[in-house]
């Protein structure tokens, strides 16, 4: 996959598994991940903890990642939405679990989520 990252010298350092940006090129695949989130199966029934929502988003994501014969290395971009800061450091450790050293774009805001018990949402990007 023509997948180029721009990380200019010049700017701030990129992040932890971040580029500031990165380029598919023209004759590849487009996958786009609607927002998911920490639902168990049911689809009414979600664990309390961060960490246990993350694994099971990180999951889902593999699963429609495989179901378009992709895998997390496909991964260009993740916005991340977080109920509050006091996840980040755990976000890190999730994102760090699944991505190990892949570099792709991303963006994390903290705001008020849909449904109160949700403590983050993932949408992202994937590209070959």
């Amino acid at each position: 996959m023509p997948v180029i990252k721009h990380n200019p010298e010049k700017m701030y350092p990129q992040y932890k598994n971040y580029s500031h940006a990165i380029e598919v090129g023209n004759s590849s695949r487009l996958l786009i991940i609607s927002g998911l989130n920490g639902y168990l199966p049911d689809g009414k029934s979600m664990p309390e903890t961060f960490e246990e929502q993350g694994e099971i988003i990180w999951k889902y994501m593999g699963m429609i990642l495989e179901s378009a014969n992709m895998g997390y290395q496909n991964l260009i971009s993740i916005r991340t939405y977080l109920a509050g800061p006091e996840f980040d450091e755990a976000n890190v450790v999730l994102r760090r679990k699944y991505l190990g050293g892949h570099q792709p774009a991303l963006t994390v805001v903290c705001c008020q989520l849909l449904d109160p018990r949700w403590k983050l949402e993932v949408e992202a990007m994937a590209a070959e």
